[in-house]
């Protein structure tokens, strides 16, 4: 009934840019909060950035200043515009959506902390 879809990983230089695209598909009510969080080899799942309905941020202290993270309500879309990468930028990074109300069945329905497949961003030296 809820989908994410995440586009946009790659490989990239260090020093360069790249753009994280997460869209919630079904029959989505709203979206409380969204976000992206990354996971490198060998390492625990950390936060990188998170988007409220209300348009309140949050950044992992890491990749402030470097990332900014957008959010269109009408496309039940969020994006992730990373500058001035490192090579400790590199990890699997995934779309996390929480506070989902939708429909089914004429009624509704809500769901926390849905998580996107995951996209590789890996920055090189």
């Amino acid at each position: 009934q809820v989908q994410l879809v995440e586009s946009g990983g790659g490989l990239v230089q260090a020093g360069g840019s790249l753009r994280l695209s997460c869209a919630a598909s079904g029959t989505i009510f709203s979206i409380n909060a969204m976000g992206w969080y990354r996971q490198a080899p060998g390492k625990e799942r950390e936060l990188v950035a998170t988007v409220t309905s209300g348009g309140w941020t949050n950044y992992a202290d890491s990749v402030k200043g470097r990332f900014t993270i957008s959010r269109d309500h009408a496309k039940n879309t969020v994006y992730l515009q990373m500058t001035s990468l490192k090579p400790e930028d590199t990890g699997v990074y995934y779309c996390n959506a929480d506070g989902i109300v939708y429909i089914i069945g004429g009624r509704y329905e809500s769901m926390s902390d849905y998580w996107g497949q995951g996209s590789q961003v890996t920055v090189s030296s």
